[in-house]
């Protein structure tokens, strides 16, 4: 196991979560370390957004026990919060709200002062291509300028831990390529990054370690050479399907085009 001499930023023993009589996760067990980007992946409902919501501390009611950072979700203490910054896939932004204030006030929400927050968030969203637009309205921007705003939002506060929902959606191809290279360069200054995506050539070149999670148990876990060697299988989209056991996709979209082209 990679930097298996490290202490765990992240231990979760026998995690399970049921919504009404249905288990969406049933006996996960997982340790995360200092410099690893963990590509977590699984078919939709099998369990992903709620094990990051419960290590962010969104979602009770789960059994097990989970420590982020040395600490519970349970405890109800949002110190460790401090440590951590998100991008979730769908994001409740406040559009009203141009750049400059809204990343300035994210900045506050994680204990940075206001000119501190603001004089660091204007220099990363120049970076991000974003300074022409920093005191417009975010309801005027595009899906990735919106996008560039949340990631900057996230790092802001100088994380030790990034979860990441999908965060390359709606982003040029010159910016996917910066923000790959940026993750590179975090987890080499020893961030830890936990990545979700479905798309699954970004997650095969960029992970150092990946999870693949169905009806709740994880079925797969380690680096994509060791996965592509135990299921002898070339690309990470392979492995998926034989795990998770999908092989319609061509039968399906056969019969798609059958019917778009019907007369």
């Amino acid at each position: 196991m990679l930097n298996e001499r490290k202490e765990p930023l992240i231990s979760i023993r026998d995690l399970r979560m049921k919504f009404e009589d249905k288990y969406v996760l049933n006996g996960i067990d997982l340790e995360v370390y200092p410099g690893q980007i963990i590509g977590y992946i699984g078919p939709n409902g099998a369990g992903k957004s709620t094990t990051v919501k419960i290590m962010l501390g969104l979602v009770d009611g789960y059994d097990g026990e989970v420590s982020v950072l040395g600490q519970s979700p349970k405890d109800g203490d949002v110190e460790y919060k401090r440590r951590i910054g998100y991008v979730p896939e769908i994001a409740e932004i406040y559009d009203t709200l141009t750049a400059r204030e809204y990343v300035t006030f994210i900045g506050e929400l994680y204990g940075m002062t206001a000119q501190d927050a603001e004089n660091k968030a204007l220099r990363l969203l120049e970076q991000f291509g974003l300074g022409h637009a920093v005191d417009t309205r975010i309801a005027t921007y595009s899906k990735g300028m919106k996008q560039k705003v949340l990631i900057t939002s996230s790092l802001l506060h100088n994380p030790d831990i990034l979860f990441l929902d999908e965060p390359l959606s709606g982003l040029d191809a010159n910016s996917v390529m910066v923000v790959k290279e940026l993750l590179s360069i975090l987890v080499a200054n020893g961030k830890t990054i936990f990545y979700s995506s479905h798309i699954m050539e970004v997650v095969e070149k960029i992970s150092s370690r990946i999870i693949l999670l169905d009806g709740g148990r994880i079925v797969a876990d380690g680096t994509f050479e060791e996965l592509k060697d135990r299921s002898q299988e070339g690309s990470l989209e392979q492995i998926f399907n034989q795990l998770t056991g999908f092989n319609e996709h061509r039968a399906i979209a056969e019969q798609f085009v059958s019917i778009v082209q019907e007369v």
